[in-house]
């Protein structure tokens, strides 16, 4: 369908049924998460970079989470979605500093969208 409402009524069904309103929820929850991105196709069209409908979602999780808890939660975001969940884990100090890895290089470079800020604990 190709009209002028097309796009917008794509753009908000996406904001209130996609991943961005599904993942913070099942997310949240989970202790040892400091952030939480999409990343890949989404992520670029959500930033209104040109490409095709994603058939997944690409999910970075710096911290220490669980991955029994984080695979959950990808499949319960699946079952929602109606579309596969990857979640990446890497570390709160990798993330930071480690500048030497080719996937956080390009990851770095491409859009992200933020589920979860760097949380501050006190």
């Amino acid at each position: 369908m190709d009209t002028i409402v097309a796009k917008p009524l794509a753009d908000l069904l996406a904001v209130t049924y996609g991943p961005a309103a599904v993942l913070p929820p099942l997310l949240q929850p989970i202790s040892g998460i400091d952030e939480a991105y999409i990343y890949g196709s989404w992520a670029a069209r959500n930033a209104n970079q040109a490409g095709s409908v994603p058939r997944d979602v690409d999910v970075l999780i710096v911290g220490s989470a669980d991955e029994d808890k984080l695979y959950d939660a990808a499949r319960s975001a699946e079952r929602i979605l109606g579309r596969e969940v990857n979640i990446s884990r890497i570390s709160s100090a990798s993330w930071a500093d480690d500048t030497d890895n080719p996937f956080l290089t390009s990851l770095r470079s491409k859009p992200r969208y933020p589920l979860i800020q760097k949380r501050i604990t006190t």
